[in-house]
């Protein structure tokens, strides 16, 4: 069985199926805060959509952040390495890539056990 969370008419926000949750891409609700504010606000999202799937983020099993511009690399892995459970880093990529709305600085798109 598939279970759909916040469905809309072109993506749900979350499903999970099998034991795995699949979250769609997070970005921030506020877009004027640099990379460091909006990568805070994805990780956040990201913590809270977990939570309802009664997961959390040591569970994350692959981790894909798509970064606007690479020179904000740095940035986003201080407020990344503060928030990822030591010993618990998961297996992740990042790549740069023109986001749907040009103020978003970054989306991550996460996979984790149930």
């Amino acid at each position: 069985m598939i279970q759909r969370f916040d469905v809309g008419p072109r993506l749900s926000e979350m499903a999970i199926h099998n034991g795995v949750v699949y979250l769609a891409g997070q970005i921030a609700e506020d877009a004027t805060q640099g990379i460091a504010g909006q990568t805070q606000q994805v990780l956040g999202e990201i913590d809270a959509l977990l939570a309802r799937a009664g997961t959390d983020k040591s569970k994350i099993l692959r981790a894909e952040i798509f970064i606007k511009d690479l020179q904000d690399f740095e940035a986003m892995n201080r407020v990344w390495d503060a928030w990822v459970p030591e010993g618990n880093a998961p297996p992740r990529a990042t790549v740069q890539a023109n986001l749907a709305r040009p103020a978003w600085l970054i989306e991550i798109v996460v996979t984790a056990a149930v």
